[in-house]
């Protein structure tokens, strides 16, 4: 039996035409650093960025439609200034049922889908 070791990358759909968004969102207002995609995948449309070890990769659905539920979690260092900065940006912060020892709050994306950070105490 295989032996998973981790997770490479989330993916997360958006709609033709998201990449001048999906940039200032994840890229200039989450501050992640956005990285080149393969050659050859190039003309599916997208983009990719690098969060910690892992990668977050925004695809380009014809038949688009938002995660509301399904959700990628950042877990994050001074989550405070995160939403302030993000609501500094206009973006609605959503807040959830606190969990012990942990800081969290939640945002759409630019496209709709659900996103968490999370802090641990």
């Amino acid at each position: 039996m295989a032996n998973i070791k981790g997770i490479d990358h989330v993916q997360l759909a958006a709609p033709p035409g998201c990449e001048e968004e999906a940039i200032s969102f994840y890229g200039k207002i989450l501050g992640l650093k956005e990285l080149p995609k393969p050659e050859n995948l190039r003309k599916r449309g997208g983009c990719w960025f690098e969060c910690g070890n892992q990668q977050i990769h925004i695809g380009v659905e014809k038949e688009f439609s938002p995660a509301r539920k399904a959700h990628p979690c950042f877990v994050v260092d001074r989550i405070s200034q995160l939403k302030a900065d993000i609501e500094q940006a206009g973006i609605s912060v959503k807040e959830e049922v606190p969990i012990e020892g942990r800081t969290r709050f939640f945002v759409d994306d630019p496209f709709g889908n659900r996103i968490e950070f999370i802090q641990y105490d």
